[in-house]
């Protein structure tokens, strides 16, 4: 997946990580970059500093350190040398790039009455690497499948950052959106799916067109808030599920509520370590107090294994497959 990214890197950049091994190539997840510090990758569990030769090493002292002029360099391409048409994600401090890819930026903020107006001086880059891994859903969807409704539960994915949420809500999608339930003998079709995209990273889109497979029928508001976006796409595009990444300001769930009351069913993820830990945001709390999700997704990744899951009712109590489900 480097070369997705490769040529939004300065040449230095470029050639470290091409010297990398190609299964630790494969393998990164995360490019930080950070001024006058090492330069460093992570994949999995683990992380390494790179030095001037692009070999891996553990020592702060023989890594190579980003320059001022590597980053601004950084910048200058990563915003394609036009600053001001990323300045809104600037100032939310990260930026998408075409791929999905997103990249957290940190440095001097500017203020305007006590809010942050953008940042500037920026020192700390965290480049993500977006990957479209299909077939992650099919274990977890089986779980989710509403018999009755012949449709999906309304659904919380919730896990820490890196844990996978937001691959697994990108198959689910396609998945839903082509009908493969996983369901032994169910012909229901696909349904119709809404993507609300604000950061660009379930659907990489470039120019409104997805990059990543989202399914047949799977329309995506790309770059829009995300109760704008559920709002807008309730109105004039008559979805059956809704799906939208990382909820957890009021007006997220105020969108939700008019969906699910307008019959459209929701799936959404959240930053969590389990159930309990979601309760204790207060938005959230307020969902879950009200039963608007019938399922919840736990995701945890262990050391050296791939991600696991558990899958938890209305009541935040352990779920068992549905015995017709079974195969």
């Amino acid at each position: 997946m480097l070369d997705t990214i490769m040529h939004l890197l300065p040449q230095t950049f470029r050639f470290l990580l091409a010297e990398l091994p190609p299964d630790v190539q494969a393998s990164v997840e995360e490019i930080r970059v950070r001024e006058s510090r090492p330069f460093e990758i992570s994949w999995g569990d683990r992380y390494a500093f790179l030095d001037e030769q692009g070999q891996m090493v553990t020592q702060e002292a023989k890594a190579y350190k980003p320059s001022r002029q590597d980053c601004l360099t950084l910048l200058e391409m990563l915003t394609n040398h036009s600053l001001y048409t990323f300045e809104e994600e600037l100032r939310r401090g990260y930026i998408t790039i075409a791929g999905g890819h997103r990249v957290g930026l940190a440095g001097r903020t500017v203020l305007d009455q006590g809010h942050v107006r953008q940042i500037r001086d920026v020192s700390s880059f965290n480049i993500r690497i977006a990957r479209e891994i299909q077939g992650v859903g099919q274990e977890v969807l089986p779980y989710l499948f509403d018999p009755p409704q012949r449709s999906i539960h309304h659904t919380l994915i919730i896990s820490p950052p890196q844990q996978g949420k937001t691959t697994l809500i990108r198959d689910l999608a396609r998945l839903i959106s082509r009908g493969e339930w996983g369901v032994n003998n169910l012909t229901t079709a696909g349904k119709k799916v809404g993507v609300v995209d604000e950061r660009s990273e379930l659907a990489a889109c470039v120019k409104g067109v997805p990059r990543f497979d989202l399914g047949p029928r799977t329309d995506v508001m790309d770059g829009c808030p995300k109760a704008e976006g559920m709002m807008m796409m309730i109105r004039s595009l008559s979805p059956d599920v809704l799906v939208v990444d990382e909820i957890g300001r009021p007006e997220d769930a105020q969108a939700i509520h008019e969906a699910v009351h307008t019959g459209i069913r929701v799936v959404a993820t959240a930053h969590g370590a389990n159930y309990e830990d979601v309760r204790m945001r207060p938005v959230l709390k307020q969902l879950l107090e009200e039963g608007v999700f019938t399922r919840y997704v736990i995701l945890h990744r262990t050391k050296g294994a791939p991600a696991s899951f558990r899958i938890l009712d209305r009541q935040g109590k352990q779920l068992e497959l549905y015995p017709a489900l079974k195969g």
